[in-house]
């Protein structure tokens, strides 16, 4: 694990598999539009929405893909971890109220480049809605080994004296002498 509690690479092993859960809401959405300027009237119109194919409002697609970045942010590899491309399949719509279940599971790791293929997936009850695969770059235990020439495990939200990081790393004071 990373200072951030997230995975470093060296972690990892394929078949690990991570979740995490976002119900859409009205606000959501209309934030959504606001931020991404992705104001199409199937999101945010109602009457026009009733009229096509999908018979009412449906969420932004990339809205609904951004809680997959949630879970490969928070949970697999974890915090540190930097998006490098992700490929999508949009299968169904996704509607206000409901809730979306992103699943990431490593499926590829290339150690020597620090980067993890992920299949992933955005599920709606049993309805797939979005399928496809990332691939990230995430920390190393061993590159910080080489540039510190120490391992350190700390907790990522408290700050820390040089002295108390030496001694988590192993180290001791010296007793001085005359």
């Amino acid at each position: 694990m990373n200072d951030m509690n997230g995975h470093d690479i060296e972690d990892l092993q394929v078949g690990m598999r991570a979740t995490f859960s976002k119900t859409i809401t009205e606000a959501d959405i209309v934030l959504f539009a606001g931020v991404s300027g992705d104001n199409n009237a199937v999101h945010i119109n109602e009457e026009f929405a009733a009229t096509t194919r999908f018979g009412g409002r449906i969420a932004h697609g990339f809205l609904t893909a951004s809680v997959i970045s949630a879970a490969v942010a928070n949970r697999l590899p974890g915090p540190g971890t930097i998006y490098l491309s992700q490929q999508l399949n949009f299968r169904a719509p996704v509607r206000p109220g409901q809730t979306v279940h992103a699943s990431v599971s490593v499926s590829a790791i290339d150690l020597a480049r620090r980067r993890v293929t992920l299949d992933t997936v955005c599920r709606v009850g049993d309805t797939v809605v979005i399928d496809g695969q990332a691939l990230v770059m995430t920390t190393s235990s061993a590159k910080r080994v080489a540039a510190y020439g120490v391992a350190i495990a700390l907790q990522p939200t408290t700050t820390y004296s040089q002295e108390t990081k030496l001694k988590a790393a192993g180290f001791t004071r010296r007793p001085p002498t005359d």
